[in-house]
């Protein structure tokens, strides 16, 4: 499937330590189990009891793709309160803008 088809997420992983991790991804509970079995993010080997927190609909790969960048500039305590609001793509845009 090529991407001008595909729908893009951006999603929140928590691990069983507490520190998150921000991708993208075309299928969030596929992309949860590659990272379960170390298929995944070098930053997520290793660690176990991981949970999407947060997980969005944004389109296509290019907007997904800037979004995460911009999640993954926040400060910890930042995504900690992006996860609690859960905002919809057009205030989540808004807020990161």
């Amino acid at each position: 499937m090529s991407d001008n088809v595909s729908i893009w997420f951006v999603y929140i992983i928590r691990t069983a330590k507490q520190s998150l991790y921000t991708g993208i991804t075309t299928d969030v509970a596929r992309r949860l189990r590659q990272h379960q079995n170390n298929k995944g993010a070098k930053h997520l080997k290793g660690h176990k009891d991981l949970s999407v927190v947060y997980q969005i609909k944004v389109g296509d790969r290019s907007t997904a793709l800037k979004l995460e960048y911009k999640i993954k500039q926040l400060s910890k305590k930042k995504k900690e309160a992006l996860i609690m609001q859960s905002p919809t793509l057009p205030i989540l845009l808004e807020l990161l803008n």
